[in-house]
């Protein structure tokens, strides 16, 4: 079995049951699992492989739950910079439509990147419309030649503008045509072992693209295979008055009368969850993906997460697509988490540290995962470190050094190892050719939109 030792951090940052920082950090791991963590001083000294980290700090791999990976073929479109949500959709659509499975397998592997290269190991991904023939079969491709540990979520969308939803005809299935690939899916795909590098979600977009039908049936359907469930849920004022005008409920009354609450339930955005969904999301112990930056980008509003955690809900952090936050940096998304909160309720109402709880420990507890998110002997080997000798740091590194990579500016990881597998080596993307895929990507975004 290859063992692999990762050793003299400046600190290391175990996000354990115990919030443990250790001087001088290391980490032992043999055949992809944790083994041993503690001081460099007091762990083996050999290993297959031995990197030292001097002048780093080694953390948790971060986890997103919450993205739209294709839209990173649209990032910055003209006539969508300036729209809230709806508008902003509105906008898209058409230009999704016209969605191949190259591009969706392309742009998943350049989010993909980005979210490594910025931190992130573990990944969910929704994607909700498969024209063209797109199957997400092209997105878990491209998680398997990338390395990234990933929740692949099925979504879907069933009610057109004819039948009184947002998105036009062009882009939406027939329910029992989704219901069945789901199926597929699942059982073609979902791996429910510890350590698991894929996991499937049932995923129907929002409740104003689907049908009650569908979320009842999707609810039933991953249940029976014991899968998780996730969607959009009361992102902003629009989504408010649309469920309020249509159901006669608030969102979170639709989705527990649906069964769309629970452990085994999360939901993208409630920016705008009220304190009686706070209080039935926190008694059952339905997940949040909170996304501060598109929430932000399209003026939704700041989403109430202290009085969220407070009540028991599990928070999660999530980039969004890349189109509706422009960029998916993950530590940065964790400084925004912790800026925006402090906008919002004042300059106590998240730290530096919380920021990072969340977007590790929080992410793992949202996406039902116990092997990740922390380290500790037994947990999967998903580690990443960033250098603190730049002039980003410089001054803060030296007052509080965990702080630091939250307060000061974003970098980037210097070192990336997912499921004990080095992926990022000083910096560089070990898995794929970035430049070559960066080049193909650029010119489906140009055919795509023109």
């Amino acid at each position: 079995m290859p063992t692999l030792l990762l050793r003299h951090a400046d600190v290391l940052v175990t996000m354990d049951d115990t919030r443990r920082e250790i001087r001088d950090g290391a980490v032992f791991v043999r055949d992809g699992v944790i083994e041993t963590v503690g001081t460099t001083a007091d762990l083996p000294q050999t290993a297959d492989e031995v990197i030292d980290l001097r002048g780093q700090v080694l953390l948790p791999g971060l986890v997103n739950t919450h993205h739209h990976m294709y839209q990173s073929l649209t990032r910055a479109i003209p006539a969508a910079q300036d729209a809230e949500l709806f508008g902003w959709l509105q906008a898209l659509y058409p230009i999704w439509a016209r969605l191949t499975p190259e591009m969706v397998q392309v742009s998943t592997l350049t989010a993909m990147a980005e979210l490594i290269l910025s931190g992130c190991t573990t990944s969910s991904d929704h994607l909700y419309l498969y024209p063209n023939g797109s199957r997400l079969d092209d997105s878990i491709e491209a998680a398997q030649q990338i390395g990234m540990r990933f929740t692949a979520c099925r979504g879907s969308m069933s009610v057109g503008q004819s039948k009184g939803g947002l998105p036009p005809d062009s882009v939406v299935e027939d329910e029992t045509a989704i219901l069945a690939d789901t199926r597929r899916l699942i059982e073609s795909f979902h791996d429910a072992s510890r350590h698991s590098m894929l996991h499937v979600a049932v995923a129907p977009c929002s409740p104003f693209s689907v049908s009650r039908e569908l979320m009842r049936d999707a609810a039933v359907l991953a249940r029976s295979y014991g899968v998780r469930l996730h969607t959009h849920l009361a992102e902003n004022d629009n989504d408010i008055a649309y469920s309020r005008e249509k159901f006669g409920m608030t969102p979170a009354q639709y989705a527990e009368s649906l069964g769309w609450t629970g452990h085994d339930v999360w939901h993208a955005h409630c920016v705008k969850l009220d304190d009686e969904g706070i209080a039935l999301f926190g008694r059952s112990g339905t997940g949040v993906a909170h996304c501060p930056c598109s929430n932000m980008r399209l003026a939704s509003g700041i989403a109430p997460v202290g009085r969220m955690r407070a009540a028991g809900v599990p928070v999660g952090l999530g980039v969004d697509g890349s189109a509706s936050n422009d960029g998916a940096h993950m530590l940065g998304e964790a400084r925004q988490a912790m800026l925006l909160a402090r906008v919002g309720f004042g300059p106590a109402a998240m730290s530096a540290r919380d920021a990072l709880e969340i977007a590790t420990r929080g992410g793992a507890k949202v996406l039902g995962r116990d092997d990740i998110g922390h380290l500790a002997p037994g947990m999967s080997a998903d580690m990443v470190s960033f250098r603190l000798d730049g002039v980003g740091h410089a001054g803060g590194a030296v007052h509080d050094a965990v702080a630091s990579l939250v307060f000061c500016t974003p970098g980037a990881v210097d070192t990336s190892i997912i499921n004990g597998r080095v992926v990022v080596r000083d910096g560089a993307l070990q898995t794929v050719d970035l430049p070559v895929v960066l080049e193909r990507h650029n010119a489906l975004a140009r055919s795509l939109v023109s």
